[in-house]
Order: C-alpha cells, then structure tokens, then sequence
C-alpha cells in the first residue's frame, strides 16, 4: 500500500473564508479556532478576539444565553479585549493557551501601548451560582479595554430587562437571571452592556457572570481571585490521577480535561458534546444537537478514562444508567437528557440563520427514537471494563447487565437504524451485529468470572449463533472484506472496531482484508477516514442531500485496526500526523474537511477527543509489549 499523503493542519492565516460568511461578523471565529471553559455542568466558547460566543445555562442542554456562534452578534455575545476604534475589527489574541492542565483560557494582546491578558474559566460549583469569570491582567504599559456584553436568552430570541442593582448589573428574561459583577462602571442601551476601562502593568480587573433564576434572590457576588484559585487545584489534582505514561502525554491530558468538562457533574451523565448545529457541511443541512446523554457515546467515553486511571466517572455513570433505565431497560433509548428524562424533541430556530449560513438550526433530537442495536454491547462492555478496574461490585448492575442480554436476545435479528444514525430505512447492519455478539460475550466473560449466575451456556449459545450469522451474511469472500450491512457491497468505517471487538482475531485474513479494503475505499488519502461511501451521492446514507467532512474518530479507529493487526509502526505515524489536525488549544471538531483544512460538526466532540486518548494508550502498550523479549519456556 502507498505510504498516507501528509495531512497537515493549514494555519489560520492561510484558510480561505467560505462564501457565506458575510452572514457574520468578520472577526468570528472558525469552528477550530474557539476556546472551551466549562464547570462540568455547562460550557462555555470563546473565539479568539475575546468573544464569548455560546453559553447555555445552567445546564448544557439549556437555551442558549448567548448564542451568536450560530448567528449574528444580535443573537448574544460577550467580548472582552482591548478597545478598538468604532466600526473596527476586534483583532485576535496574539497568545493563546490553557494554564498548564487546567481549564482555564490565558490569552494576551501586544498593543501599541502595552500587554494584557485575559483569563477565562468556569469554577467548579460548590454550593453556588453558575459563574463565568474572566480577569483582565495588565503585563506593561497600558492598554484600553473594552467589555461589551449583549445577553439574548432564548437562543438569541428574547431581550432581557436590564437594570442596576447597586453595583450590580442585571439581566432578567422569564425564568433567567444574569448577574453582572465588577467594580469597572458601566452603562446600557439597546439592550448591551458596555464597560470602558484602562489596565495598566501590574493592575487586575474582574467580570464575574452569575445565573440565577429569576425568581430567587440575587446570587452572591463571587470572589474572582479564590474561584481561579480553586479552579486551578481542582484541575491539577484531577489530573494527577492520570496513569498514563506514554510519549503522547500533553495531548491525552487535553483530550481527559475535555472528556471531564462533557460530564455533569449533578447527575453522572456525559454529553456528546457541548454545541448544538454546528454543520457537517459548511451551508448543508446537517446540523444536529449533541448536548444529550448518548448511551454509547458515554460508555466509550469513560472507557478513555478507566484506561487512564479514572473511576470516579465510571461510578457516576453507572449509577446515572441505573436511574435511567430503571427496571425496565427493554424499553431502551439510544439517549437521554442529562437527568434521565427521556424527551427531546426536534424543533427549528428559523431566527438563527446557522454558523456560516448552514441552516436548518436544530434543537432537540429526533433521533431519540430509532433502534440502535449496537447500543447494549457498548454499555455492557464498558461496565465490564469498569469491573475489571476496579469499580466497586455493584448487584443492580448484575442485573441490569442481564436485563440488556434479554433484550438483545429479543432484538438482535431486527434490522436497525445502525450507529450512524440513518434517516433512510432500516438494514440488517454488521456492526449493530457485532456489537449485539460483544453485548453476549462480554456477558459470559463476567459469568466465567463469578461475578454474577447465570444459564453460561444459554449465553454461549446465543453467542455462537450470532457469529454464525454475522460470518455467513456479511462477509464478502470474493473481496475478502466484511461490509456494511448483510447482502451489500458497500463498506463501512465502524468495520474497524473488528480487531478490537475480538470477535475474530486480530491476525485472521477476514479481518486484515476489512481493514484494507476500508482504508483504501474510505480513506482516499490514507490518514481521513469518512464513515460511509458518499462519492457520487447526491444524498447521503442518512437520507438527507449534500456531504460531510471526514469522521475523525474513524481515523483513530484505524490507527488501532492497524496497531492491532500488527502495524504498530504504521499506526504511530498515522496517529502522529492526526495529532496536527488539533486546534491551538489540542481540541478536535467532530468531523474535517481535508479540502479546506477546517473542522466541521459539533465542538469539541467527545468521540475525537477520546478516539485521541484511546490511541495513545493503545499504541504506548502495544510499544511496550514488543519491546519486551519473549521468555523462553
């Protein structure tokens, strides 16, 4: 096979705006290029000239407060940076980093008067209001500095009443508060709050934003000075948990804090990501709302933390999903809100035109709905994987394991809507298969271990049965490669779990020929690896017109196919040259356009970030092992 084409990330400089962008202010950032700050129960964006572009509170999948990344300025923003004149561009940061392994933003401008510098972050709540606090650091000299906040709740529709409350600025819109503190004066119009002030070398200002309902008293004001405090040691000691010791450790303690900042921390669910309809397709249309609690997508996600010595989470979760399910899990649903509730419906925001122009803008997900029988096995082998490091013993979850093997028993000759979601009709898809056959035998592995009783041997059975359909109905001897779905010919990234599934070994010819063949007709260039077949397509697999990026955690998945079948030098210098595809801020969008250099889909995406630290650990112990001599007997 040709060695990959180098993929390198082109840099800011060099990217050429898309044709829509006009749609909005010019200084808006790319996807790639914002910043994440979060207090493990919402998030927050900011964009590199210090615009504070989408919030929801106080949750994740709450309404947006600001949510001019999907939009125009008009739709809410919060920018804090040095003063420009009227009418100007706000110029980015010249500096930009996370403080160490922590959350915490640390950009700085060079002015033509002197340095300053902007810290941005969420702190841990303890007891207390939402809070976003950014601290403005003079370096040298003196520089003029300008905060302009125009809260819109509602996602952008509703103006809030404004008033001064002593010293205190606030925002109130029906259930929602904004609070406003800082000793910088400050005055209102139209609905914006505008402070103007200079810092000089040495001096600190603070903005602290608090969310209250509106109902309830107004919050305490925060002290900014202990929150950073408490910010930093809060991050630097969860990351010394870390066990990982690879040669890619900076990039997978960035990949964890992101994963840690996707969990909630009130309920133990994980989102997906924190953004709602950022596009695939910079104009299309698929533009989806990943601020829920996919079952699968949680269950991989902690297997990157209990791989890098995190139990906590786990535990978290665990309880989270017996709540969830409760005693009836043949009821299942692919996602849930992040207390468990099961509805999210699907609507439109025809008032937002879309990030670029890419509408419709979507809330809610109506894919809540389909059948996903992949789902059990993701979940069942991640509670296994949770056993076996050590999380507590817990007998609710033996018996929710077994409940999740009754459904799949009940299900597993279905056709289904497969893990890519499909709006187009249901198949009788391979992985959904595999994963139904990973549901069983990791539920034998855990019986064969005593960790609860069981009919073993009903259980193999079931096992056996399904591989012998799976071999017989999805494989293609002629082209000596699995393929998407039983009876088709066409090919399908999630194939390249196979090696990793051990549902046959790594080393058998079936397994090595799918991870060729998916290479070669998903992966044009060698390293971006696309989900499906879309050549040619004028709609798509999911039944909707138009194309995507290329899936990035497809291609970590074929960094392990190609670790795994005995490729590990390959496989490093895959991974590599994905690792310079990350944002400044060694952060990754769900999918890539390798045409415009630019990330597309929602941001940061929970399945790259942890796609990233999954290959790192799989690579440094797979390294390891073949640099160990083989014991004589």
């Amino acid at each position: 096979m040709a060695q990959p084409t180098p993929c390198l990330r082109r840099t800011r400089h060099d990217r050429r705006p898309h044709p829509m962008t006009t749609l909005r202010r010019s200084a808006r950032a790319l996807i790639e290029d914002y910043a994440l700050i979060g207090d493990m129960q919402t998030a927050a964006l900011v964009c590199p000239d210090g615009s504070m572009d989408w919030l929801c509170l106080p949750r994740f999948d709450s309404a947006a407060a600001f949510a001019g990344l999907l939009g125009t300025d008009q739709h809410g923003f919060w920018r804090l940076a040095p003063a420009v004149p009227a009418g100007a561009t706000a110029p980015p940061a010249d500096r930009r980093r996370y403080q160490g392994e922590t959350l915490i933003v640390e950009s700085e401008w060079d002015t033509a008067t002197g340095t300053v510098r902007v810290l941005d972050f969420m702190p841990p709540r303890e007891g207390h209001a939402p809070q976003v606090i950014r601290i403005v650091e003079g370096v040298s000299g003196t520089v003029e500095m300008k905060s302009t906040m125009s809260p819109r709740f509602g996602y952008g529709s509703r103006l809030p009443w404004i008033y001064d409350e002593g010293e205190r600025t606030a925002a109130v819109s029906g259930p929602d508060s904004l609070w406003l503190d800082t000793p910088v004066p400050g005055a209102e119009k139209d609905g914006v709050v505008q402070h103007a002030f200079t810092v000089r070398a040495g001096a600190c200002v603070a903005f602290a934003l608090s969310w209250q309902p509106s109902h309830a008293p107004a919050p305490e004001v925060p002290d900014a000075e202990a929150a950073l405090a408490l910010t930093r040691r809060f991050w630097e000691e969860w990351v010394q948990q870390l066990v990982y010791d690879g040669p890619y450790r900076d990039a997978v303690v960035r990949s964890l804090i992101t994963l840690k900042a996707l969990t909630h921390a009130s309920t133990g669910g994980i989102v997906a990501a924190p953004t709602a309809s950022l596009p695939e397709e910079i104009g299309g249309v698929r533009n989806w709302d990943y601020r829920y609690v996919w079952l699968r997508d949680a269950a991989v996600t902690l297997s990157a933390l209990l791989r890098t010595g995190y139990r906590d989470e786990a535990a978290a979760w665990r309880q989270w999903l017996l709540r969830t399910l409760g005693g009836d899990p043949h009821n299942l649903q692919i996602m849930y809100r992040l207390d468990g509730r099961r509805d999210m419906p699907e609507r439109e925001l025809g008032w937002l035109p879309g990030y670029e122009g890419s509408s419709p803008v979507r809330v809610g997900n109506e894919a809540v709905d389909q059948l996903q029988l992949d789902v059990p096995g993701e979940v069942i082998e991640t509670l296994t994987l949770a056993h076996e490091h050590g999380v507590a013993r817990c007998e609710n979850t033996e018996s929710l394991i077994l409940k999740l093997v009754d459904y799949v028993r009940d299900h597993w000759t279905k056709p289904d809507d497969g893990i890519w979601e499909v709006r187009g009709g249901r198949r009788h898809f391979t992985h959904s298969k595999i994963m139904c056959w990973v549901a069983v035998d990791r539920a034998v592995r855990l019986a064969e271990q005593g960790v609860f009783g069981g009919d073993v041997h009903e259980l193999v059975r079931l096992r056996d049965e399904i591989h012998a359909q799976v071999c017989e109905q999805a494989y293609d001897p002629v082209r000596n490669t699995f393929t998407q779905s039983y009876g088709s010919k066409e090919l399908d990234a999630s194939l390249l779990l196979l090696p990793h599934t051990g549902f046959l070994p790594a080393d058998d010819p079936r397994v090595v020929g799918t991870v060729d063949a998916v290479r070669r007709e998903l992966a044009p260039d060698g390293v971006l690896v696309h989900r499906y077949p879309t050549a040619g397509r004028n709609v798509g697999l999911d039944g909707l017109p138009g194309g995507e990026g290329a899936f990035l955690l497809c291609s970590f998945w074929l960094v392990d196919a190609l670790a795994l079948t005995g490729r590990l030098t390959e496989a490093e210098k895959l991974f590599e040259q994905l690792l310079t595809l990350r944002s400044d801020l060694g952060l990754l969008a769900e999918e890539y356009d390798p045409v415009t250099g630019r990330h597309l889909g929602n941001y940061p995406q929970a399945y790259s970030m942890l796609g990233l630290a999954n290959s790192a650990v799989l690579l440094s112990e797979l390294r390891k092992a073949a640099a160990v001599p083989v014991m004589a007997a």
